[in-house]
């Protein structure tokens, strides 16, 4: 996949797939970019699950706080990545670790790596970087 531009029908289709997300870096401070399409995503309909080590136990946006990928105990359809870019090969392996496989990862604005993003599509994972979810769902779905 050509990560420096993607067809509309690939992320159009990704936001129309997806039901649950998995938001690693979810943030509690409301001025926190995380914090802001966390709260996008939940009024669009989508579940979203925070993942922040830092906050476990807690809740953000009214959503119960996990510390990692597999204490998630439901499948996930999407991986949103607020981290920074040299995170993204460790978040790869422990998402292909998982027992049921996301159908997408989603890094935010700044987060890409293309070696990352290589393994996991070798996985059978679509995989979307430097993009915002909540900026191309307007564009997109409406």
């Amino acid at each position: 996949m050509n990560h420096d531009a993607y067809p509309d029908y690939y992320l159009a289709d990704i936001l129309r797939e997806t039901e649950t997300i998995a938001l690693v870096g979810a943030s509690p401070n409301p001025e926190r970019p995380s914090h802001r399409v966390m709260a996008f995503l939940l009024r669009k309909g989508y579940r979203v699950i925070p993942i922040n080590p830092g906050h476990v136990g807690k809740s953000i946006q009214g959503q119960a706080v996990v510390g990692r990928l597999v204490d998630i105990k439901e499948p996930i359809d999407m991986v949103d990545v607020f981290r920074a870019a040299d995170a993204l090969p460790a978040l790869v392996d422990e998402i292909l670790a998982l027992e049921t496989l996301p159908k997408a990862i989603w890094g935010q604005l700044s987060v890409r790596h293309d070696g990352a993003a290589a393994k996991a599509e070798a996985a059978g994972i679509k995989v979307v970087m430097d993009r915002c979810p909540a900026i191309e769902y307007p564009r997109l779905i409406g």
